[in-house]
């Protein structure tokens, strides 16, 4: 099951903000997250993990549905590498 933006603000809600202030709250957090992205900054969550913007050089790939060739183009992809805690968590340590 994934974790929604919705399950996000209900649970922030759960702690006492309005329903509203929620909704408020993680928009504005994550518009933060996507700005500082797009100016290729790394995004860094203490406990948590580090986004970061990668670039791939243009290389050649293979149409799927035709198996036909085809030169992909350079572009920027979003990477996450989870912290230790996290990594730690999750691996019941």
């Amino acid at each position: 099951m994934a974790l929604t933006k919705n399950d996000i603000i209900t649970s922030v809600h759960e702690l006492g903000f309005t329903k509203k202030k929620s909704v408020e709250v993680i928009e504005t957090l994550l518009e933060i997250m996507k700005s500082t992205l797009e100016n290729s900054e790394d995004v860094l969550i203490s406990g948590f993990g580090k986004f970061c913007i990668k670039k791939k050089k243009e290389r050649r790939g293979r149409n799927p549905a035709t198996g036909s060739d085809l030169m992909l183009k350079e572009r920027k992809v979003v990477t996450f590498k989870c912290s230790g805690k996290l990594r730690d968590k999750i691996n019941g340590q």
